[in-house]
């Protein structure tokens, strides 16, 4: 899972890089929070997740790993499409994508931390 999750991580990479780079060719910064929040909870959280993951394989086995795994995979692609489609066409009618998206990630994220907090231990 931790390698997957690493993979994972280079594609949102890439996609906030495309859009920085886009938003910096444009002059156009709209998309700045779309462009951080892939950054941060696609790119950064994902690859640490995904390292600690390889690092502490019991953290990948258990129940909670695979819920913070699919939850988050899951929940950033809706948020961040419903937060392009409110930047994009600048009508607040997408807010309830975003919150579900939000809501799922953030619940992975808490599985992710019970996860840590219970299950890593010293060698």
């Amino acid at each position: 899972m931790g390698i997957t999750l690493v993979k994972i991580s280079t594609v949102y990479f890439a996609i906030g890089i495309a859009i920085g780079y886009y938003m910096s060719s444009a002059h156009d910064y709209a998309l700045t929070p779309v462009h951080v929040h892939i950054n941060v909870l696609g790119w950064s959280a994902l690859t640490l997740a995904g390292i600690l993951y390889h690092l502490f394989p019991d953290l990948a086995k258990s129940l909670s790993g695979k819920i913070h795994f699919w939850l988050h995979n899951i929940g950033l692609p809706i948020m961040m499409l419903g937060l392009f489609l409110v930047v994009l066409f600048e009508n607040d009618v997408w807010l309830p994508l975003v919150a579900t998206g939000a809501t799922i990630t953030s619940l992975g994220i808490f599985f992710f931390v019970f996860n840590v907090l219970k299950n890593l231990k010293a060698a």
